[in-house]
C-alpha cells in the first residue's frame, strides 16, 4: 500500500471513528450514569490509535468530545475538555505503545491498554487538578480514584473484553495484522 493511499485510509478510519464516538454515547445517553460507567467514548479512540496510529488516535481523542458538546451540550464543555486530554492520551499512549510492539499479539494489546488506561487517567486527574485550582473546588484523592476508577469499572472491563475482540476479528479479515499469540508461540504449537 503506497503511503498517500494509507494516509488517505487513515484518514477515513478517523472520520468513522469520530462518528462512532459521536453516536455511542447516544445508546447510554438517557441515563447519565450508565454513561460515565460504560464510557462509550473511549472504545472507538482506542481503535483509532491501535490501527490508524497515534497522530490520528491523539487528534480523534481531542477532537470528539469537544465536537460532540459543540453539536449535542453534553458532554458540559469542562468535562469535554477534560475528556479531551484524556481521550487524546489514550489515543497517543496506544498507538505509540503498539507501534513499537514486535509482535501484534494478544499479550501486546493487553499491556497497551493497560497502560494507555492508566496514563489517560493519570492525565485526567492532573487536568482536573487544575481545572478545579482555578474554579475553587476541591478535587481531592478520593474523587479522583471514585471519578477515575471505581466508577470506571465496567467500563474498563468492557473495553478489555470489547477491543481485544475487534481486533482478533479485524486480524482473522486480514484488515490489521493481528495474531492471536505471537508468531513463534503459534509455530511451537504446530510443530
Amino acid at each position: 500500500m503506497t503511503k498517500t493511499r494509507k494516509a488517505l485510509l487513515n484518514l477515513v478510519l478517523s472520520a468513522m471513528f469520530i462518528a462512532l464516538c459521536i453516536v455511542l454515547p447516544f445508546f447510554t445517553g438517557q441515563i447519565p450514569q450508565i454513561g460515565s460507567m460504560l464510557l462509550p467514548m473511549h472504545i472507538p479512540v482506542l481503535l483509532c490509535g491501535l490501527i490508524c496510529g497515534w497522530q490520528y488516535g491523539a487528534a480523534v481523542g481531542f477532537i470528539a468530545p469537544l465536537l460532540r458538546s459543540m453539536l449535542f451540550s453534553m458532554p458540559p464543555f469542562i468535562t469535554a475538555m477534560a475528556m479531551a486530554v484524556e481521550l487524546m492520551t489514550y489515543g497517543f499512549v496506544t498507538g505509540f505503545l503498539y507501534g513499537k510492539c514486535k509482535w501484534k499479539c494478544i499479550v501486546s494489546l493487553y499491556r497497551t491498554l493497560l497502560v494507555a488506561m492508566i496514563a489517560g487517567r493519570g492525565v485526567w486527574g492532573i487536568f482536573m487538578t487544575i481545572i478545579m485550582g482555578v474554579t475553587d473546588e476541591l478535587f481531592t484523592w478520593q474523587i479522583f480514584i471514585s471519578g477515575a476508577f471505581i466508577n470506571a469499572i465496567p467500563g474498563i472491563i468492557l473495553q478489555l473484553i470489547l477491543i481485544p475482540a475487534i481486533m482478533l476479528a479485524l486480524g482473522k479479515t486480514g484488515l490489521v495484522h493481528f495474531y492471536r499469540k505471537r508468531p513463534s508461540e503459534a509455530k511451537k504449537n504446530i510443530l
